[in-house]
């Protein structure tokens, strides 16, 4: 991966300690667009504004919580540049250019899977249209509370078997790219809630993934955590950080036992290992 793992542990302190300092005050954007956190691709920014402002980001409405909080993610394929742009509620104008930092991404070859997981049949594609239909239900969700303030940990510990943003090549075809981080680790091995937040989805035998579990963190941020062997917490569920709500399994399309974690902004899908620190060793 292009980004040294010293990097990554920057960019998730840098993160975290805006997390824990944004505590209680309302916006103190002080008459502009307050933004913390770095601008790359995969990447999350915290932001406040006056009350009552309304953003766009690229002409994109930006979802702007009543006490002035937002939150902007930047996808895999994110360009160079992107405008956010302000229109406050006394009719002041006010904009910035951000300057998105590119990646590069492996290509991940995966082989040994089920052919029909690869290529579906008719009844199948039709069965995981309307599983994804769920799964983007409850990411279209917004909440009116900062869940995300409590920082993000590793659901799990184990070897980093998968990346995100990795190009996908299963059984020598070449599939959609991996949005999230795959962690390997024993079946069993309890999988806890990565942030605090309340279950949005909690759903046992989905084609591609398996038993999976969405928890809303707020804002329209929200984590996935697919191919569990065991569902311990129910939708609507109020989740604290590292709050066992799970175990790892094989379910799904796998080839072994393990945990994929993706972490969305809405539709967005934003990269997990830039809001925690390294795998702790121990996990290598």
């Amino acid at each position: 991966m292009w980004m040294a793992a010293a990097r990554y542990a920057c960019i998730a302190a840098a993160w975290a300690s805006f997390v824990l300092a944004a505590g209680a005050s309302p916006a103190n954007a002080a008459g502009g667009i307050n933004l913390e956190g770095i601008a790359v691709q995969g990447s999350l920014m915290i932001g406040r504004v006056e009350v009552g402002a309304k953003l766009w980001l690229d002409d994109v409405p930006v979802a702007v919580a009543k006490y002035g909080e937002f939150l902007l993610g930047f996808g895999r394929n994110a360009g160079r540049k992107a405008r956010i742009k302000v229109t406050f509620a006394d009719g002041r104008t006010a904009s910035r250019l951000l300057h998105i930092e590119q990646r590069e991404f492996k290509i991940e070859r995966i082989d040994g899977l089920e052919p029909k997981k690869v290529t579906p049949s008719p009844e199948d594609l039709e069965r995981i249209r309307a599983e994804k239909a769920l799964i983007d239900k409850a990411r279209a969700r917004f909440t009116e509370k900062s869940y995300f303030r409590s920082g993000f940990i590793w659901p799990v510990q184990g070897r980093v078997s998968g990346v995100y943003g990795s190009q996908r090549v299963l059984n020598g075809e070449a599939r959609a790219p991996h949005l999230g981080v795959d962690v390997a680790a024993p079946k069993g091995s309890l999988v806890v809630a990565a942030a605090d937040g309340v279950v949005s989805l909690s759903y046992n035998g989905m084609f591609f993934s398996g038993n999976v579990m969405v928890i809303d963190h707020g804002l329209g941020l929200g984590s996935i955590y697919a191919h569990l062997e065991r569902l311990l917490v129910k939708e609507g569920q109020r989740v604290e950080q590292g709050q066992p709500i799970g175990t790892v399994g094989a379910t799904g399309r796998v080839t072994g036992p393990h945990l994929h974690w993706g972490v969305n902004l809405f539709r967005v899908g934003l990269d997990p290992a830039l809001l925690v620190p390294a795998m702790p060793a121990a996990g290598k």
